[in-house]
């Protein structure tokens, strides 16, 4: 058990809902031997002294749950088309939990092996156009620090809407539109997200971290000093020996010792699962704004935002690769699809 009245120095590992955040919060749990928690663990089983957070917030499946606990926040970025695949391996994982206790007692489902392909194929085609937009919306919100914002519009937006966003399936699709809530031409003064004042240091990152770099056997041992200096000289941190970090790399990494990650799924490879064409050019077209973004002023002297910059155009350059070739298929044509009709003509 952790030692209530030692002060440690929180550091919350956010990123879009996959297996990311579960290699870098392995990697700070061997070098510090202090333990991570998930963000729904603190709203459902209580606050506690863990000195790392796991959180997927603002995205639907996550939840603001561990109040005024962090002091830093650590990006995690993958590449979007992969995210996708691991965000439905977990969710397959736990049965399609829609409530804390059903996923909880899921848990020792997670990370054994990949979905069927029909399973797969379902929820890419009711989900993941809209998840493109929430995956880009989720990177601005944190490299903004907490600026309000739609994610179907990418438009600054007001308190009222923001709320609505937060619980996108209490309210249907058409009723959660930009010009409904606020109005095309609406003058809207920035909003951020009352949280992020919980964060000692804001809800912008200290550090994005690349998962693929993380895992790469060349760029890797780099990507886990990274993290390592990231909560080094911190409060209540004990970091491990400078020359014994890259053995704390390559034994989670290499030699796949501690806890399941992505890394340890059977089964069917990640390029099994593929996308529409459609899917595919859309997640291009995000990172073609989300490249733009962030190559241009505010942006040009920060560092993370270069990091991103780095990271989306080599995502970019295997997606078009993708549709060089045709790897890809087409929207599944099963009368009990879920499929909303406005995806129909995205295909």
């Amino acid at each position: 058990a952790l030692p209530i009245c030692k002060t440690f120095f929180k550091t919350v590992i956010a990123g879009f809902p996959s297996g990311d955040k579960r290699l870098t919060f392995a990697q700070l749990e061997a070098l510090t031997e202090s333990p991570a928690k998930d963000e729904w663990d603190f709203k459902f089983l209580g606050m506690s002294n863990h000195p790392f957070i796991k959180a997927n917030y603002p995205h639907h499946e996550g939840i603001w749950g561990w109040e005024d606990a962090g002091d830093q926040v650590i990006m995690v970025v993958r590449n979007i088309k992969r995210t996708m695949v691991e965000y439905h391996d977990i969710l397959w994982d736990i049965g399609y939990a829609k409530t804390w206790e059903e996923a909880f007692a899921l848990v020792p489902n997670l990370y054994r092996e990949r979905p069927p392909l029909e399973d797969f194929l379902a929820w890419r085609d009711e989900r993941v156009f809209d998840e493109i937009d929430w995956y880009g919306w989720f990177i601005d919100y944190y490299m903004e620090g907490g600026l309000m914002r739609d994610m179907i519009t990418n438009k600054i937006t007001t308190p009222e809407h923001w709320n609505m966003l937060m619980i996108p399936n209490g309210h249907k699709f058409e009723d959660l539109q930009y010009d409904v809530v606020v109005g095309a031409d609406t003058h809207v003064e920035p909003s951020y997200d009352p949280n992020c004042a919980l964060i000692t240091n804001g809800c912008a990152p200290v550090k994005v971290i690349s998962a693929e770099r993380l895992a790469d056997p060349v760029k890797g041992p780099a990507v886990g000093l990274e993290i390592a200096a990231a909560v080094d000289d911190k409060e209540g941190m004990n970091v491990i020996s400078p020359e014994a970090r890259n053995c704390i790399w390559g034994e989670l990494i290499i030699r796949k010792k501690g806890m399941k990650t992505f890394l340890d799924r059977g089964g069917y490879e990640e390029h099994d699962y593929s996308f529409t064409k459609g899917h595919l050019e859309k997640m291009v077209k995000e990172l073609d704004r989300l490249i733009e973004k962030y190559s241009n002023v505010p942006w040009t002297t920060n560092s993370n935002a270069q990091v991103l910059v780095d990271l989306f155009q080599e995502h970019r350059g295997l997606i078009l690769e993708d549709l060089a070739e045709g790897r890809f298929r087409r929207i599944m044509k099963r009368k009990s699809s879920l499929t909303p009709d406005r995806f129909r003509e995205l295909e």
